[in-house]
């Protein structure tokens, strides 16, 4: 297929917050999942401009204010018209002083204890994002706590098991990675993806690639 005619993502990893040294492993996986054509970028310009051309937006690790105010409006048209929205990560942590951003994405970060192993419970395997998941799936992350558990306003797909890791603050309804509708647009989030590592683990690729294949989908 001509370069193009892939679709194109445009992955935006500004950062004024906390950043993430595994942004560029991040990066890299991006360009090698699935058949997209990737523009990478940290200038808040590259939102202010039309996003139509692209099949979905993610937000790789961001933190803090990341966008200007015509980038807010540029992004929320997009989505609201149809437009893919992904979310990965300190994605939660990004935003705080827009409402509508901490409603696209669905919740926010709060808190999180230790980096260390745990387990995942694959709640909804009717998704691309989860399919090729065990029910039970051994891994190591952050393991977020959320401000508001926001199931009721998505589609949870993934939630941890407290039980398995120290230091959980949300309980035995725990998110992790979900969907919702936005407008006309699809928006993925998942918690995961804080150490390098995890973009050359194949499950976890699986995993991102099969929400972005679910939130570029029209």
């Amino acid at each position: 297929m001509p370069a193009s005619a892939r679709p194109a993502l445009l992955v935006y990893t500004r950062t004024t917050d906390y950043r993430h040294d595994s942004i560029p492993a991040g990066v890299a996986a991006l360009r090698t999942l699935g058949d997209f054509a990737v523009d990478a970028t940290e200038d808040p310009a590259a939102l202010e401009e039309p996003l139509d051309r692209y099949a979905a937006v993610v937000f790789l690790s961001t933190s803090g204010e990341v966008l200007t105010p015509a980038g807010r409006r540029r992004l929320t048209a997009y989505v609201e018209a149809g437009g893919g929205f992904v979310g990965v990560h300190a994605a939660a942590c990004t935003e705080y002083d827009w409402p509508y951003y901490g409603e696209l994405l669905g919740a926010r970060f709060d808190r999180h204890p230790a980096f260390q192993p745990g387990r995942a419970l694959i709640e909804d395997h009717d998704h691309p994002a989860t399919r090729h998941l065990p029910a039970v799936w051994e891994f190591t992350d952050e393991w977020y706590d959320f401000r508001t558990n926001p199931r009721g306003a998505v589609r949870v797909l993934v939630t941890a098991d407290e039980s398995s890791y120290d230091g959980g603050g949300m309980g035995t309804d725990h998110p992790l990675a979900w969907c919702r509708e936005q407008g006309a647009g699809r928006v993925f989030y998942t918690a995961l993806g804080h150490a390098a590592e995890a973009y050359d683990d194949p499950d976890f690729r699986a995993h991102l690639l099969g929400g972005i294949t679910w939130a570029t989908a029209r």
